[in-house]
């Protein structure tokens, strides 16, 4: 399996590509990197270094791996967090000439805004951006629960609500959705959930709730669970593998007291998850 994941890179510590790629080699897929920013750090920390890679830049390098005839060997584009308005433009222009070299591709879309508990944090037009073109060109959508209340102009707290906030997205375009980070009111203390759904049904799964901020796990979720629905095609077993994969690099964070993924420390989770948790039909 090939995918081309096109997004932010950084050379301390792990978010955007930097988050992405090791997991998926470690599962054995073959990922095409092209960087949007090559910062010195994530920018949780105030203060950072390095440039932003210009729509222009970004769209030669894409256009140097066409070149090389790539394009038909891709299985997935996975986009995250976008900068600025123009790397969309770039973003959906490759996907319709992967899609066009190998029709069997398909698109996945973290389409990163915020979260609950600080809103949204990326630039006013982004999320604009996503909502009216990104997601609809999408086959596949990871966003949180907050932001899938924004892509639909909802506010899902209740498994009914959520469920009924992802089918107003789906009828945009994507048929697959992740949803991440769900809190309902009436799920057991000290637990948080994921949520996935397809033509096929809808599965949740049920965790403890690591009481910490990890800049980088939305992007390893994203990726683990693009990898393994594009190769199996089974929702409940894609959501379960990349539970527990997520599941055990966050507790590893969480135990060493470092700020920063312990990625590279988790590796076994990735390669040999333990399944611990089961996904469980709701729809």
């Amino acid at each position: 399996m090939k995918i081309l994941s096109i997004q932010s890179a950084v050379a301390y510590g792990h978010v955007g590509n930097s988050a992405a790629v090791f997991p998926l080699q470690r599962i054995g897929v073959e990922v095409l990197p092209v960087y949007t920013v090559n910062f010195s750090n994530h920018t949780g920390y105030g203060a950072w270094r390095g440039p932003l890679i210009s729509p222009d830049d970004v769209r030669e390098v894409l256009l140097g791996v066409e070149e090389r005839g790539a394009f038909p060997q891709i299985d997935a584009v996975l986009s995250g967090y976008q900068g600025g308005e123009g790397i969309a433009d770039v973003i959906l222009e490759t996907v319709q000439r992967v899609k066009a070299a190998n029709p069997a591709a398909v698109y996945s879309c973290d389409p990163v805004m915020g979260n609950a508990k600080s809103g949204c944090f990326v630039a006013p037009a982004i999320p604009v951006l996503l909502k009216e073109r990104v997601v609809p060109a999408a086959d596949i959508i990871t966003p949180n629960q907050f932001e899938l209340g924004f892509l639909t102009d909802t506010e899902p707290d209740t498994l009914e609500s959520t469920l009924a906030s992802v089918e107003l997205v789906r009828a945009t375009g994507p048929r697959t959705v992740l949803v991440t980070s769900v809190e309902r009111p009436d799920r057991e203390d000290g637990t948080i959930e994921m949520l996935a759904v397809d033509d096929s049904g809808a599965w949740l799964v049920q965790t403890p709730y690591i009481p910490m901020k990890a800049n980088g796990s939305g992007d390893v979720t994203a990726a683990l669970f693009t990898a393994h629905y594009r190769r199996t095609g089974d929702l409940a077993d894609s959501l379960a593998r990349t539970t527990s994969s997520v599941f055990d690099l966050l507790t590893n964070t969480h135990k060493s007291g470092e700020r920063e993924l312990q990625l590279v420390e988790s590796q076994e989770a990735y390669a040999n998850p333990q399944m611990q948790f089961k996904a469980t039909r709701v729809s």
